[in-house]
């Protein structure tokens, strides 16, 4: 993708304006995203424990990635426990097809 085919989006995070380039098809998740961030910003900041917008992008970077990680883990959980019900369900078709089988000779 070429510098053409993406748009100059202008976000506003803490009060300071940041000109983003991104695909044009992208252009609404880029805003929710900085609207997001900036709301996360605003609440550590908020807080007053943290101080310097330095540490404040850093903590919400690391209360984000944190998030994430811990849902990414929950899913692969999830997906483990379907998988085995899955896998039960086809062992008990196939042995009442295997049954069935035996019945008919």
């Amino acid at each position: 993708m070429t510098q053409q085919d993406q748009a100059r989006v202008s976000v506003r995070i803490m009060e300071k304006e940041y000109v983003i380039a991104c695909p044009y098809d992208e252009r609404s998740a880029l805003l929710d995203a900085a609207e997001f961030l900036n709301a996360r910003m605003r609440e550590i900041r908020d807080n007053g424990r943290v101080v310097g917008m330095d540490r404040i992008a850093v903590m919400a970077a690391l209360n984000l990635a944190h998030e994430f990680l811990k849902g990414k883990d929950r899913e692969s959980r999830l997906d483990n426990g379907v998988g085995q019900r899955v896998r039960a369900l086809r062992e008990r078709v196939e042995g009442a097809l295997g049954k069935s089988q035996q019945l008919e000779l």
